[in-house]
């Protein structure tokens, strides 16, 4: 059945309740690497409670439930992510009971063969006193679902990208099973586990979810400009321009001015950007 485009874009969710414990933060720094140097103090005090246990600032993409895409009908073993922004007001804490409001920005038709996309934007709150923590902003594309006669996608500004070699450069490595145990966070795709539907879906073999892509460059930031400080992470906006395979050595370049960071990831032994067009904004 087609979507429903115009019903789609006016569903929105008001004072949804999420929650998660201080398991979920460590599974979720786990997931994206952090813990592979156990002695490492910065890393440690992600993934252990007796490190003073901190919150990734992009774990907040993974609190958000995939409630409306799932509820609109469409296949969402196709689900690809196109893009990821994240605002921080308050840092995460290691544990919360949060209010959740999402509504649709927009749904648009990239053709038979392209899917839809769907723009999202989601508000975070602390349920005991209504605090916003963060707001989060997301694009994906429902790649079984395009030709149902909607508006093409609208133009779209990027980041621009500094001419200059970068600043600095962090090499992350991922694991053989690293999308096996970051799906264990929330999102359960066969694409990143299934060789065989990953294979009808086009891949070589199960890809790395792009949340945990994202995670891997705020942890390159963190580690390379904050010293591992996530109470410095303002905002950290990305574009997923390329499929990561569990194994791959992530490289994230970097340019800074002043508070503001420029970001791509690569994959260089593929010779292949993965994410582009980043920008994180350190708070004052």
């Amino acid at each position: 059945m087609p979507i429903d485009h115009e019903s789609l874009q006016a569903t929105v969710l008001t004072d949804l309740p999420v929650s998660y414990g201080e398991l979920d933060v460590m599974l979720y720094a786990l997931g994206i690497g952090l813990g592979s140097n156990p002695l490492d103090a910065g890393e440690l005090s992600y993934v252990s409670e007796r490190a003073g246990l901190r919150t990734l600032p992009t774990m907040a993409s993974m609190i958000i439930p995939d409630t409306i895409v799932a509820q609109s009908g469409v296949d969402m073993r196709q689900i690809l992510h196109r893009s990821q922004s994240l605002e921080i007001f308050r840092p995460l804490p290691s544990s919360a009971n949060l209010l959740l409001n999402q509504r649709v920005i927009s749904v648009s038709d990239r053709g038979a063969g392209g899917g839809a996309e769907i723009e999202l934007e989601t508000e975070l709150r602390l349920a005991r006193d209504d605090t916003v923590v963060c707001t989060a902003g997301s694009r994906v594309i429902a790649r079984g679902d395009g030709g149902f006669g909607g508006p093409a996608p609208p133009v779209r500004s990027r980041h621009r990208m500094p001419n200059r070699e970068p600043d600095l450069v962090c090499d992350l490595p991922t694991r053989p099973d690293q999308a096996l145990l970051f799906r264990l966070s929330g999102d359960l795709n066969p694409l990143h586990a299934d060789p065989e539907f990953a294979r009808q879906a086009g891949f070589n073999a199960p890809i790395l979810h792009g949340r945990c892509t994202y995670g891997i460059a705020c942890h390159a930031i963190l580690k390379t400009v904050c010293n591992y400080d996530f109470t410095l992470i303002g905002s950290l906006d990305v574009r997923f321009s390329a499929p990561v395979y569990p194994g791959d050595v992530i490289t994230t370049e970097m340019w800074q001015e002043g508070n503001v960071i420029s970001f791509r990831c690569r994959v260089n032994e593929r010779n292949v950007v993965v994410l582009n067009n980043g920008i994180c904004k350190l708070s004052a």
